[in-house]
């Protein structure tokens, strides 16, 4: 049996994790939650992805802890890196495919964070466009400093980007973690609720309603705000409304938003 399953809701992709007892993200589950991944972005009758987590209490625990130590040994006589992360090939492997999939899906994904969701787990979470954490949830946080390393899956760059430099600089430096509510408190989950995973699939049910080139450009251009020159992203947006006006999705959408005859000449 794989780790991972999936189940269509209506137009939504509910994808979830499962790797029993301890609940840790592999390299096989790496290439199963990309399939999945890569499957759901590619389906026009999925408009919104969830993914949460299959042992209970548990999101994604974190990356296997055994597997990256293997790495390290492998790694520790070869070439160095060169400065700057240049070189051959895509750095981060399967698991770096994955989260930059998730962040560049043309479809909204929603974390539904069902429990502990540390390190390489929580990076996936910090990949999708809007997360949900469980009031129970005892942890969430980059530890990886904690056992000499660092968070190599996007954390230091995204982290950042959700709650500020100088909050993620403590965080990730001293491998802290959090509890839902306090993740809250801090911006790093968008809402803490009883059932994070109703509340998930709640919202994500929106997105069945809503034209589907209009949330795809939204995503990419919201996205790319905070990496480019604001001038170039405007000179994006405006050029991609056009595009957009132009989609059989945006034009159904505004003739049914219109408002009556009788109201538009008030």
């Amino acid at each position: 049996m794989g780790l991972v399953t999936t189940e269509q809701r209506g137009a939504v992709r509910l994808v979830t994790y499962a790797n029993p007892p301890f609940g840790t993200m592999t390299a096989q589950g790496s290439v199963e939650m990309l399939a999945a991944l890569r499957e759901a972005a590619d389906d026009p009758a999925v408009r919104a992805v969830v993914i949460t987590g299959g042992v209970p209490g548990i999101f994604v625990r974190h990356y296997d802890v055994g597997e990256l130590s293997v790495m390290s040994d492998g790694l520790a006589g070869a070439p160095a890196a060169p400065a700057g992360g240049g070189g051959g090939g895509k750095p981060g492997g399967t698991f770096g495919e994955l989260v930059d999939l998730i962040a560049a899906a043309p479809k909204p994904v929603i974390a539904a964070i069902n429990g502990l969701c540390m390190g390489g787990g929580f990076e996936i979470t910090l990949a999708c466009d809007i997360r949900i954490a469980g009031a129970d949830v005892a942890a969430i946080g980059l530890p990886e400093t904690r056992v000499g390393i660092f968070p190599g899956g996007g954390g230091t760059q995204r982290l950042p980007r959700v709650i500020g430099e100088a909050r993620a600089l403590e965080m990730i430096l001293r491998g802290r973690t959090v509890t839902g509510p306090e993740a809250g408190e801090i911006g790093m989950v968008h809402e803490v609720v009883a059932d994070p995973l109703a509340r998930a699939l709640e919202i994500a049910a929106e997105f069945e309603a809503k034209g589907a080139d209009g949330v795809a450009y939204a995503k990419r251009l919201t996205r790319a705000a905070l990496d480019r020159p604001l001038a170039e992203g405007l000179r994006d947006e405006r050029l991609s409304f056009v595009e957009v006006m132009k989609t059989p999705s945006a034009r159904e959408g505004l003739k049914a938003g219109r408002p009556p005859a009788a109201i538009q000449t008030l």
